[in-house]
């Protein structure tokens, strides 16, 4: 089945938006038609697909499959696709749609063996910088991270020792943020 053209820009990292068919068993063979991108798990799969140029459970594609329980707002336009790390680990879909959700994807390790292990940008119990941000604010406090993780990736950590655990993306070694809608 072919895909349409797929536009790329350029805003730091890879993005690409997605319209993807999905064809209507009809009358008879040649009778497919052609509709936007829908918000179905199996649409989700197709787009990360696409974007990695690998099928789910293979190098360098998503681990599995998404859960068909996932049950996601009407994306009114296509699906944008985009590595959520710099160790392209993980993929972001997004819907940029009036209803605006996005979900993350994992993906196996390329081919050539196990994922390269990135050099640690934080570790358990080090001292760091907890920093919430927001559209047109950010606010930050001093914690400490509950795990180690590299740049790019997502760990949890907490401000105090009773405070509850928070999940906070590293941006650079001693900074952890956390993003507000």
């Amino acid at each position: 089945m072919p895909f349409e053209t797929l536009p790329t820009s350029y805003t730091g990292r890879r993005r690409a938006t997605l319209a993807l068919p999905l064809l209507l068993l009809g009358a008879g063979a040649g009778s497919a038609q052609t509709l936007p991108a829908s918000t179905s798990p199996a649409a989700i799969d197709r787009a990360v697909a696409a974007f990695t140029g690998s099928a789910i459970g293979t190098p360098g594609g998503a681990r599995m499959a998404s859960d068909p329980r996932l049950q996601l707002a009407p994306c009114g336009g296509a699906l944008a696709v985009s590595w959520h790390t710099p160790a392209r680990n993980a993929v972001a879909v997004e819907c940029p749609g009036p209803t605006a959700w996005r979900v993350f994807v994992a993906i196996s390790p390329a081919q050539g063996g196990a994922a390269r292990p990135a050099t640690p940008a934080v570790k358990r119990g080090d001292a760091i910088t907890i920093l919430v941000r927001g559209r047109g604010f950010s606010v930050q406090q001093p914690g400490e991270a509950m795990e180690a993780g590299a740049v790019g990736e997502w760990i949890e950590v907490r401000t105090s020792r009773k405070a509850q655990a928070l999940r906070a993306r590293i941006e650079r070694p001693g900074l952890a943020v956390v993003p507000a809608g």
